[in-house]
């Protein structure tokens, strides 16, 4: 099942307009960017973020799911933590360092 762009506009919300995050729909989901970094994406209508040592720490006992089969697996952010877009902010901050520099094309 696709993700809703009413869903992604709330995620998005609760980023506090961070103009840092942006999205690409891919194949009915969104793939979510923050300096131009891959930090996550919307599968679903889940939130996942990719598992790095940041995520892990601040989201403890956070699932780890698929956002689809044959993907690597990522973390599950619940709804109560979507809400708190304090934790939102800190997260994306706190993973940051740690993601990738974007591909050069």
């Amino acid at each position: 099942m696709p993700s809703s762009e009413k869903f992604r506009d709330h995620v998005l919300q609760q980023f506090k307009g961070e103009l840092r995050v942006t999205t690409r729909k891919m194949m009915g989901e969104y793939i979510l960017y923050a300096d131009g970094k891959i930090f996550g994406g919307i599968h679903d209508d889940r939130l996942l973020v990719k598992p790095v040592a940041a995520a892990l720490a601040m989201l403890p006992g956070a699932k780890k799911q698929l956002p689809y089969e044959g993907a690597k697996p990522m973390l599950r952010v619940t709804n109560e933590q979507i809400e708190d877009n304090g934790l939102l902010v800190r997260l994306l901050d706190a993973m940051l360092p740690e993601l990738p520099a974007p591909k050069k094309k």
